[in-house]
């Protein structure tokens, strides 16, 4: 018999059973869709991560006051502070630190959040750092909407997020306009580029510790190291941890008052953690599938008795073994095959409905979309499963004996 003939014949079973092929077919759109659906959306978070890596310096190190064990598994969480609320860092620590290789640059920075700023008969609490201007800026990668960054001269000034230079007051803050902060005035030097930091203020840290409510002066709330490489990051961190525990005279681990974290290290657990979380949605959605090679095993099995007397007549005319096992083959592939092609569909509609439902984590607020090599992967699987499940029947179904078939009641 021809391809088409197999076709022709496989065609006609799946007409003839339509409600056990279609309850069948249902299990396997499922499992198709929810698979294809969480590759999409495992993809599409790996490709907004990797955007986001790429504007992240993966060279900073953070020192911060405190240290638990938790925090220690976690790289020290980045930028947090730690269980010992008496400890402090100073430019002690910083003298310490530079004395560590590889290292390009290095400051303290002080933070407060709740300040109240005010602009033009509004105020806001607001949250306000407090950096060196003479090296903030070369360790960071921000984006300007306009302006600048601050300078080593400048006293009194602030850069500003997007959000607050366009959402936060009824009238728009431009660069040069007066910020009042905590009672004291401040220049607007520069606007950092929309998701850069939307809603921080950046001033120098002399400035800071004016307006700050129990800063003082040389002491931190985190300092910021820079390394001269990615690669010696891991090195950096450690020779870090060992000058400090020296300087401050702690000698063993349990007694660490300070953590040490690096954007590195958090960037490749963020990388691992959602590739371990797509991997076990990726399982849980694969059972959908053996469910529903099931599902076609068994309608395979109730055609092959069904179609028994037909295929006694078939092989009375001349049909081969092979021809026998080849029309159920198609069979069982055109289920899998019809399955998987809906499964995709399905697959598309819960995609674009996801940013609808809530779901941020997506390339676009129109949908997420679906590339065509995990839409053929989809139906591919789809196809391979049908044809494995309908091996078994479509044997058993080409070994029959006319004789029995023509006489099977």
């Amino acid at each position: 018999m021809r391809r088409s003939t197999y076709l022709k014949l496989a065609i006609n079973i799946l007409v003839h059973s339509k409600i056990r092929s279609w309850l069948t077919i249902i299990g396997i759109v499922i499992g198709v869709g929810s698979v294809v659906t969480i590759m999409a959306l495992s993809d599409s978070m790996t490709a907004d991560m990797e955007d986001r890596l790429a504007d992240l310096d993966l060279t900073l190190v953070i020192i911060s006051p405190g240290y638990t064990r938790a925090m220690s598994g976690f790289g020290g969480g980045f930028g947090g502070g730690g269980s010992s609320s008496d400890a402090e860092l100073t430019d002690k620590d910083i003298m310490a630190i530079k004395l560590v290789e590889n290292i390009d640059y290095i400051y303290g920075q002080i933070a407060g959040s709740g300040l109240e700023v005010y602009f033009m008969g509004e105020t806001a609490d607001l949250s306000v750092t407090g950096v060196d201007p003479q090296v903030w800026q070369y360790t960071v990668t921000y984006e300007l909407e306009s302006g600048r960054l601050l300078e080593t001269t400048d006293n009194n000034v602030v850069v500003i997020g997007y959000r607050i230079a366009h959402e936060m007051y009824d009238q728009e803050i431009g660069l040069n306009r007066i910020l009042t902060i905590e009672g004291r005035s401040c220049r607007v030097v520069g606007i950092l580029a929309e998701g850069e930091s939307d809603r921080a203020i950046i001033m120098p840290i002399d400035s800071a510790v004016d307006i700050i409510d129990d800063a003082e002066p040389d002491v931190y709330d985190s300092i910021v190291v820079k390394a001269d490489d990615m690669e010696n990051v891991e090195t950096v961190v450690a020779d870090i941890e060992e000058k400090l525990m020296i300087s401050r005279h702690v000698m063993n681990e349990d007694d660490r008052d300070f953590s040490v974290s690096d954007s590195l290290s958090m960037a490749e657990s963020f990388s691992e953690m959602m590739s371990s979380f797509a991997i076990f949605l990726g399982a849980i959605a694969g059972v959908s599938l053996v469910v529903g090679s099931v599902g076609i095993a068994n309608t395979m099995f109730t055609s092959v008795l069904e179609k028994t007397k037909e295929i006694g007549t078939m092989k009375a005319i001349g049909a081969k073994n092979k021809d026998i096992m080849m029309i159920f083959l198609f069979n069982s592939a055109l289920v899998g095959f019809v399955g998987g092609v809906l499964g995709i569909i399905l697959s598309l509609v819960l995609t674009s409905m996801l940013p609808f439902l809530g779901i941020s984590m997506v390339r676009s607020s129109m949908g997420m979309p679906v590339a065509p090599d995990l839409m053929l992967l989809g139906i591919s699987i789809a196809v391979v499963i049908g044809v494995l499940s309908g091996v078994i029947p479509a044997y058993n179904a080409s070994k029959m004996k006319p004789v029995d078939a023509l006489r099977y009641e």
